[in-house]
């Protein structure tokens, strides 16, 4: 198992964490971690996208002119994709993007994305996130003690006093345990987790 050190809001190590290697240690699956990426991304399109094909544009009913005997090319129709203020060829249409991965699939795509920032020393376990009241200034002090710029901190309970504070940091983005997912942790380059919310994780995706 990992050995992790435990850090307080003033920067400090204070103690160890063992991480469980069913969720911390497991081989890395690039493709799976792509592909939830992939999905994330996909979900949150609106897909609604719209452009009139010939059909669908008023007027063009009358043949501009007549078939043979003007010079001109043939033309049925004012409102072909080659006329100005005609339809587009093979137009966008409304359509949903999201697709599916399987239980096994996701699950293993997170504990992917979880080892890899436990490799790269990316994984930083705090024993606890509390605010007195919601003060951005607060928590960005908190950031500079553990020397971290861009970073998702993931808790086990909905503190309000931390979400408010850490939510005008641009660079910063709170979730709970159960809102995890793997696009926010590769998005951001680091992962700050209270050691409850690190033995919640292991509970669920072990």
């Amino acid at each position: 198992m990992a050995n992790v050190s435990v850090y307080n809001m003033e920067g400090k190590e204070v103690g160890t964490m063992e991480l469980n290697d069913a969720v911390f240690g497991v081989e890395v699956n690039e493709h799976l971690v792509h592909m939830a990426v992939v999905q994330n991304l996909a979900n949150k399109r609106q897909g609604t996208q719209k452009a009139k094909t010939r059909s669908e544009v008023s007027g063009g009913g009358r043949k501009p002119w007549r078939q043979k005997g003007t010079g001109h090319a043939r033309q049925g129709s004012t409102r072909s994709p080659q006329w100005t203020g005609g339809g587009v060829v093979f137009a966008p249409t409304p359509r949903d993007y999201s697709f599916k991965l399987n239980r096994k699939e996701k699950r293993a795509a997170l504990q992917s994305a979880l080892t890899s920032r436990v490799q790269d020393n990316k994984f930083i376990v705090v024993d606890e996130l509390k605010m007195d009241e919601i003060k951005t200034k607060n928590f960005k002090a908190v950031l500079e003690n553990l020397n971290v710029n861009k970073a998702l901190v993931v808790l086990d309970e909905n503190d309000q006093n931390v979400v408010m504070s850490a939510r005008n940091l641009p660079a910063v983005q709170t979730a709970l345990t159960n809102t995890i997912n793997v696009y926010d942790i590769m998005k951001y380059s680091t992962v700050i987790a209270t050691k409850a919310a690190v033995e919640k994780i292991e509970e669920v995706y072990a």
